[in-house]
Parts: structure tokens; sequence; C-alpha cells
């Protein structure tokens, strides 16, 4: 790390209220990557984060190392991926980018993680068309947080009263395994499947509330098929994995929708497990349902990957081999 004694423009950034250990990483490594990628030096002193280097580098670490004081600050963990990424979105839209992930896109929920935060642009408009539409559908591929906050936001409007109950569905489809193979009973068979949805509850409540919530149906967790024939009152209910459900499944699970209900919609169009992909109704409704009113397509890219830094790569390896490079760029 440069000795910042030495290296021109300083500028102290305060760190006030910011967990140390979060804003510094395990061995200064969040440290270190911003030094890496902005080539400003960047050293924790006391409650100031202190900038070095020269203006081009100071200007280019400040909004990145502002953002990770204020996630530190709201005790959202981050990692050195996720500064790399920071820095990638600045580089792109140097007009507050990062600024709008802190205003306008957070949840915040009583769990173990209090705050959920967006980690990229896609994923802060993501939420507000949650926040701001009836019907969302969030279309990208793994790894960009679609079911975690559709969750994220189904159970902030539980606990704000907005809604009544959380309804999460998925279609079991086999994705080249035999399902009834599975031991055990009929829900011992289809909870691998919904699986996802109980981890990203319990992220987000303590599980003693996740299970009262569960045993008195305020939580519901059930293969797509169980919702036909119902009606879907005052309810937040989640479609996950809707790349799986047919034609026919995702027109009876948009019907179901009840007064007072909002449904969001996810699912990765690469990813199809059905025997033909033209059966998936998550292709089906972006050329039927666009331009309806209180309905919004999000398309969340390779570059709002939040996993591991490898795993953006290998999206963008699969959607070249693919020949969908061009159509990820063009954003559908």
């Amino acid at each position: 790390m440069p000795d910042i004694q030495n290296t021109g423009l300083q500028h102290r950034l305060s760190a006030e209220g910011a967990d140390p250990l979060i804003l510094a990483g395990i061995n200064d490594s969040n440290l270190q990557a911003l030094t890496r990628v902005s080539g400003a030096g960047v050293v924790l002193r006391g409650e100031h984060l202190v900038l070095s280097g020269s203006v081009d580098e100071v200007e280019r670490a400040a909004p990145v190392a502002r953002h990770m004081i204020d996630l530190a600050r709201a005790g959202e963990a981050f990692g050195v991926d996720d500064v790399e990424r920071f820095t990638e979105q600045v580089a792109a839209q140097p007009q507050g980018a990062l600024s709008r992930l802190a205003e306008t896109g957070r949840v915040v929920v009583p769990g173990p993680k209090r705050v959920i935060v967006a980690k990229s642009e896609g994923q802060r408009r993501y939420l507000q068309a949650i926040e701001q539409n009836d019907i969302v559908v969030g279309i990208g591929p793994a790894g960009t947080g679609k079911t975690y906050l559709a969750v994220a936001m189904a159970v902030d409007a539980l606990l704000k009263k907005r809604v009544k109950r959380i309804i999460l569905a998925r279609p079991a489809v086999e994705a080249g395994e035999n399902l009834g193979f599975l031991p055990g009973d009929l829900r011992e068979k289809v909870d691998p499947y919904l699986r996802p949805l109980y981890d990203a509850l319990e992220d987000m409540l303590p599980g003693e509330r996740v299970e009262r919530a569960l045993e008195s149906r305020q939580i519901e967790i059930a293969p797509l098929a169980y919702m036909r024939g119902r009606t879907l009152h005052d309810a937040f209910v989640i479609l996950d994995e809707a790349q799986n459900a047919t034609n026919l499944q995702m027109k009876m699970f948009l019907t179901r929708l009840g007064l007072n209900s909002k449904a969001v919609v996810t699912g990765d169009t690469t990813q199809i497990d059905l025997p033909r992909r033209e059966d998936s109704g998550l292709i089906q409704i972006e050329s039927v349902l666009k331009g309806i009113d209180g309905i919004a397509f999000v398309y969340l890219q390779p570059t709002d990957v939040i996993r591991h830094r490898l795993v953006r790569e290998i999206v963008r390896a699969y959607a070249a081999a693919s020949g969908n490079e061009a159509e990820d760029a063009e954003g559908r």
C-alpha cells in the first residue's frame, strides 16, 4: 500500500459509525482492492478513510470509498468482488450511480442481515420496479439476486402490513433428474426444489419467526401446481424459476392475483429445463404482456451478478458460446 506521506493529494472521508472490519475487510482486503482498481492509496486511520494520490486517482476512488463507508455503517457486508463492481459502475455511470443505490436500493428487515442493499444499478432498478408496479418480471442470469431481492421486498411488505401473507411458488421441473425416484412422501420430494426460497427467508427473519409464519400460513411455499383454482388477495406472490413454467401455468399463475396483491416473476431464459424451449411461459410473456400499464420487465445482466467474480465470467462465457452476447448487450 502506498505511503500516504509521499503521494501528493490527500482526501479524508469520515468513517464515523462504520464497522471497521466490514469497511476494511479481512487483512484490509477491501482497502487493497480499492487501491488496486483506482491507483489511490487507501488507509483507514481511526474514524477517517484517507485517500491519497493524483487528482484522477483520488477522484476515481472517492465515490467508491463513500459507498463502502455507507454500507459499513448499515452493517451490510461486502468483499473484494463488490469493490471491483462498484468501481466498474462508477466508470460506466460517473454521475451518481452509487448514490442512487444508497438512496433507493435498500430494504430493512429484522433478521441477521438488517439491511438488504442493491449492489448494482440493475438491482436498484429491480427494487424500484417492484415498489412501483403490481407485476414485475425479473429476467437475468444466476447470481443477480432476482429471488433474494424479491423475497426481501415481500418480507418488507408483510412487516409493514401492506399485505397479509407471502406466497412463494416454484415449478417442480426436473433438471435431468427423476422426481419420482426421490425418497419420501410428496412434500419430501418437492422440498428440495423449494429450498432456495426457505434459505432466503431464513436469511431475513429469525428462524422461529419463519416457523410460526409457515405454520399459520402467513408465509406459504408451494409448487406452482398448487396455485390452480385459488384467488390470492392481500398477498405478495413470487414465482421463482419461471423459465420452467409452461405457457398455461404462467397464465394460470398471473390470473390468481386478487385485490391488493403484488406479483414478482423471476427466471433465467438461458436455463430452461422444459423439453421444448418454446413451451416456456417466461419467454411468451415477454411478447404478450409488454406495454401493459402496471407490469414492468427488468433485465439483469452479467454485470449484476453478486456471487464470486468468476460467476460473472462464467455467465459471459456461456452467453458468448450460445450467441446471446449481442442480445445481452442490447438489454433485450
